[in-house]
């Protein structure tokens, strides 16, 4: 499945699979957000899945987020598999 990133302003919304066969196209789309915006938000909402990679990606954008003092929004519930992933962290903590 592809992943499909469309964007107006600093709102980007991820459709189809966020997984490693397509994992570059996400890193380099937003390679240097950061330096070109304040604040993003990401709208998961259409994601049929993602794996661990994905999950990966997302946490490693968070972190650059934090690292820049810039503000990362992550909106939507996203695919089931990701919700279940930070529902079994929250529950081990």
């Amino acid at each position: 499945m592809t992943l499909e990133i469309s964007h107006y302003n600093s709102y980007y919304t991820l459709k189809g699979a966020l997984d490693k066969s397509n994992l570059k196209t996400f890193i380099k789309h937003f390679a240097g957000i950061f330096e070109r915006n304040d604040a993003i938000t990401l709208n998961i909402e259409s994601l049929e899945s993602i794996d661990r990679t994905g999950v990966m990606a997302l946490a490693k954008l968070h972190n650059e987020s934090i690292t820049k003092q810039k503000k990362l929004s992550i909106i939507g519930l996203g695919c089931k598999d990701l919700y279940e992933h930070f529902k079994s962290e929250n529950s081990a903590a």
